[in-house]
């Protein structure tokens, strides 16, 4: 339901809309369960890269593979997105889901972007060759020892996404009722993963049991204490079992 606006959102120059949506409530595992699930579930996204003298430059590509929170590529390696990453590592996926309105937004660094031909056996699909074709040259033929497939990797510093919690209906019924009463939309949930969980998501996924450590869950209550937005959690222990509490149902 919409709430209302609250002056003091107003006079701390807080974003209402992300402070009322920001999800305080749903497991760290759950969160990231789900966030596996919605990018799994595109498949294709925008990956942006930075181009001297230009800025942000975006391209359709599809996921070639997921490894935890990582994203790799399959791309030709005569492609300019592979002079934009020789000056600048830092990159961006973005995905977006026009009927649902849920949208992830991963921006990180390129930790790979070259031959490697194993991962390219691994990650080749002959529906990629597509956008190759096959000189006749016996070398450059879309097939997996064609060297113009390279392979890219971007491994994320910051993960933000947003879940729509009602269906089309129900949106436009809390659009419109809030733009009619002066009060703030509520459709959804805004999420959002640091470095120390990101790099938590990226060793579960490696052993299979939940790696976010009571270290993290300290440094992880501090960075909360400075969010600029208030919070349901009430203090360390509480954001320790909030986070740790499916991890330890998993792993006893």
């Amino acid at each position: 339901m919409p709430e209302q606006l609250k002056p003091e959102e107003v006079n701390a120059k807080i974003d209402s809309s992300i402070s009322k949506q920001y999800d305080r409530e749903t497991p760290m595992a759950d969160q990231i369960k789900e966030f596996y699930e919605y990018v799994d579930s595109e498949r294709i996204g925008l990956l942006t890269t930075n181009r001297p003298n230009v800025g942000p430059v975006s391209r359709s590509m599809g996921i070639a593979k997921r490894d935890g929170p990582d994203f790799y590529f399959l791309a030709n390696k005569n492609s300019h997105k592979f002079q934009d990453i020789a000056s600048n590592k830092t990159a961006q996926i973005t995905f977006q889901n026009s009927s649902s309105q849920n949208w992830a937004s991963i921006t990180g660094e390129i930790t790979l972007a070259g031959r490697d031909d194993a991962l390219v056996k691994e990650l080749y699909n002959p529906i990629v060759s597509a956008w190759f074709g096959d000189l006749g040259d016996g070398v450059h033929n879309g097939r997996p020892e064609d060297p113009r497939y390279h392979v890219i990797l971007l491994k994320p510093k910051y993960i933000s996404y947003w879940k729509s919690t009602v269906g089309t209906l129900g949106f436009m019924k809390e659009v419109g009722g809030a733009a009619a009463t002066g009060t703030v939309a509520k459709n959804g949930v805004q999420r959002e993963f640091n470095s120390e969980v990101i790099q938590g998501m990226r060793v579960t996924s490696k052993r299979g049991a939940c790696a976010i450590t009571e270290i993290q869950i300290k440094k992880l209550w501090t960075h909360w204490r400075k969010a600029p937005v208030p919070h349901k959690l009430l203090n360390e222990h509480a954001a320790s079992a909030f986070l740790l509490g499916p991890c330890r149902q998993l792993t006893t």
